[in-house]
């Protein structure tokens, strides 16, 4: 299935909200909300809208709530045309982008609208570069290009994922979701990228444990 929403892994919901993979499997089992999509190859795909609804359960939850009240709720305000939104940002850290692309032009552009949002960036146009960045710059998130250097993006986006815990989103032209996910990215969007949906998917990756992380975390 095409898409140009921000699709992200189970596991990279996970760390985004704090609850485990195995939870979040037993409330879709449970109680049938929400209902991820499944890439070719079987892999929970969740959207935007999604977490946002997940998020919203664990608030309930969080403060009291049981896990099927939280739902009922949830259900309740779907029902009546009422989405959660999630907590706003209120860090004023700015937070670094490392963007891997291979095509100057769209990297001018992701560039341009991600420093709009506030965030710093770093843009390299070759897979060896953006290893080198990567170990200089410590970033807080990675975007990747799967087709830099010749279609190296794959392979980069497992040698960093081996290295660290920051988070990758991987973008193509391609639907390569799956392959994006078994190389480790938390994230897949296709091109041509909608500005917001970039954004979005950035600010959604880094959440707020991002402004609390070091920059300098790396795998032991």
């Amino acid at each position: 299935m095409v898409t140009s929403r921000p699709l992200y892994s189970i596991g990279a919901v996970a760390r985004m909200l704090g609850i485990a993979p195995a939870t979040l499997r037993t409330w879709q089992e449970r109680y049938g909300l929400p209902v991820p999509e499944r890439s070719p190859g079987g892999h929970r795909l969740y959207a935007r809208n999604q977490v946002e609804q997940l998020r919203f359960v664990k608030a309930q939850v969080d403060s009291g709530m049981s896990s099927a009240d939280a739902h009922r709720l949830l259900t309740e305000r779907l029902t009546a045309g009422l989405l959660p939104l999630g907590d706003p940002e209120t860090s004023s850290t700015r937070l670094l982008i490392l963007l891997a692309e291979h095509d100057p032009h769209a990297a001018g552009l992701a560039d341009y609208f991600l420093r709009t949002e506030g965030y710093e960036v770093a843009a390299v146009m070759d897979a060896e570069d953006a290893t080198r960045k990567f170990e200089e710059l410590a970033p807080s998130l990675v975007v990747i290009d799967l087709l830099i250097s010749g279609g190296s993006g794959l392979q980069l986006c497992r040698q960093l994922k081996q290295r660290s815990m920051v988070p990758v989103l991987a973008i193509s032209t391609l639907e390569t979701s799956d392959q994006a996910l078994e190389a480790g990215a938390d994230g897949f969007l296709q091109k041509p990228l909608d500005p917001l949906q970039l954004v979005s998917a950035v600010k959604d990756l880094l959440g707020a444990s991002a402004f609390l992380r070091p920059r300098s975390a790396r795998r032991p």
